[in-house]
């Protein structure tokens, strides 16, 4: 690496600091970012100072074989461009070889998800709780689990949503959109036992509430940062990263397991209340990975020394 190359990147730091009032944070962002660069340009013989576009080109394609996320690829790519824009600026290169590379597309980053025995560790934890409190979150799990709502969709629940033991709710999604989301057998019997408890939840003083899901808290009905909370409290106790469970996690686990059981993509994306089909192809992915992953974890022929030997 040319010296160079490392004034012209200790000018541009130093520009970002004193014209652009760069926190410490992004300078130091910055010149790791630029410190990648040079490593992979001065295997090819080259700096920051003298390379072409063809080398700029190689070094980001490089980024994108790495497996990095989108993010950082976007950021890497911004500090190399803005650092060529300044050299420009500057009037110490003619050219700018990063004009021609195209942007990583900033892809979405796939959901976690739950295994099916992960659930039920995550129900038998919630049943394990005392009284109301187990009731309520082995009820909160099953009609997630069951139907996919969201999370503002199922503490929105009134009362009368779920009073007659119905067979599907009608649910009021983005956009003030209705859909219908299906109850199976376990989540319907997990709601008649929570509603036996449900008044250990009312607010202070009160004798009813609208709510299907009431709260002691100002609000007067439970809130998603309480819910995600109980639910980390379970993975815990489950054995479960907590990282990894939450009410969103939950509505994944819905759609990917029933993508996995055969389900049809336009089915899910009706019954997830997505408005474009794009949102919901995400779970082909997962389910893949998944399915690749059982197959040569389970299969016999996938297994190390599986395979019969000839002979």
């Amino acid at each position: 690496m040319s010296s160079k190359g490392a004034g012209w990147v200790e000018a541009f730091l130093e520009m970002m600091a004193v014209e652009r009032a760069a926190a410490r944070n992004t300078l130091t962002a910055y010149g790791k970012d630029l410190q990648d660069a040079r490593g992979f340009l001065g295997r090819s013989g080259h700096d920051l100072d003298d390379a072409d576009a063809e080398t700029v080109e190689a070094y980001f394609q490089e980024l994108g074989a790495r497996g990095l996320s989108p993010a950082t690829a976007a950021r890497r790519r911004s500090a190399v461009r803005q650092f060529y824009r300044f050299v420009l600026g500057e009037g110490w290169r003619q050219d700018d070889p990063s004009r021609r590379v195209a942007a990583p597309k900033a892809g979405r980053p796939l959901p976690k998800v739950l295994e099916r025995d992960e659930i039920e560790r995550l129900l038998a934890a919630a049943t394990a709780k005392d009284g109301a409190q187990g009731l309520r979150l082995s009820c909160i799990i099953e009609l997630i689990y069951a139907s996919g709502l969201r999370i503002s969709e199922l503490l929105a629940l009134p009362l009368s949503a779920l009073a007659r033991d119905p067979a599907f709710l009608i649910v009021k999604g983005k956009g003030g959109k209705e859909r219908l989301a299906p109850l199976n057998g376990a989540a319907r019997t997990a709601v008649k036992a929570y509603l036996v408890e449900r008044p250990a939840f009312f607010p202070k003083g009160a004798k009813d509430s609208p709510w299907l899901f009431p709260s002691r808290s100002a609000v007067g009905r439970l809130t998603g940062r309480r819910v995600g909370q109980l639910l980390e409290d379970a993975a815990i106790a489950a054995g479960i990263d907590r990282q990894k469970v939450s009410p969103h996690v939950l509505r994944h686990a819905f759609a990917t397991h029933l993508l996995e059981g055969g389900a049809d993509l336009r089915v899910i994306q009706t019954l997830l209340g997505h408005a474009d089909i794009a949102t919901t192809q995400i779970y082909t992915h997962v389910a893949g990975e998944h399915l690749a992953q059982v197959v040569q974890t389970k299969h016999p022929l996938g297994k190390e020394g599986g395979r019969r030997k000839k002979g």
